[in-house]
């Protein structure tokens, strides 16, 4: 394994628990893989170009993908068609993805270059490789304790599953908001769950 692509929805930078579990996956990964090369794609940090007008044009024109109005579109699929692993540390907001993350989808989610539309629907043109999805939350939308609903994970998973990404595993954080005894048993459990997986499984280990 060479490539590695961290997807960073937070708006919290370092304070994020969510990253912050993503580092601590992507240590997992080097234990192994010394080789890897880790690309960080912050969407708070270094926040996207809106689409534009031109864009959305040139994609009903079947516009070559090496057209200007596409750059910032190819620098991004370039990078997840790099990878892989992917990884993806995001907050739930309002019950869904928080706007960065959206902007990232709509730049690679594109028509004719990463995914094609046919009779049947849409079918995607990246190659399958492993996507963990880790979901920080105030609250909980799962179980006995949930108090609002989930439009994330589904939303997600069809997308990436739209781009030919279906081997997806979702990682949650939920109640971060409560106090610190919260946070300390979520990011317990969320280890725990990733330890079944051979990538990661020094996190059975205790922080």
């Amino acid at each position: 394994m060479d490539n590695l692509l961290l997807i960073n929805a937070s708006m919290r930078g370092s304070a994020s628990i969510g990253l912050r579990l993503a580092s601590e996956m992507v240590d997992c990964i080097r234990q192994r893989h010394a080789q890897l090369k880790v690309t960080l794609r912050d969407l708070a940090a270094a926040p996207l170009a809106p689409l534009s007008a031109g864009y959305a044009t040139a994609l009903t024109r079947l516009t070559p993908a090496h057209d200007p109005v596409f750059t910032h579109s190819e620098v991004l699929v370039s990078e997840l068609e790099r990878c892989e692993v992917l990884l993806i540390a995001t907050p739930m907001h309002n019950f869904s993805v928080p706007a960065a993350l959206k902007l990232w989808i709509d730049h690679v989610l594109r028509i004719h270059r990463t995914f094609i539309a046919g009779p049947d629907g849409k079918v995607g043109l990246l190659g399958d490789r492993p996507v963990y999805v880790i979901v920080s939350s105030g609250g909980f939308h799962r179980g006995a304790r949930a108090r609002q609903p989930d439009f994330l994970s589904p939303y997600l998973r069809h997308v990436l599953g739209t781009l030919g990404l279906q081997d997806v595993h979702f990682v949650y954080l939920e109640g971060l908001a409560i106090n610190e005894q919260a946070v300390l048993a979520a990011t317990t459990q969320a280890r725990l769950v990733l330890a079944g997986h051979p990538l990661f499984a020094e996190l059975a280990a205790p922080a």
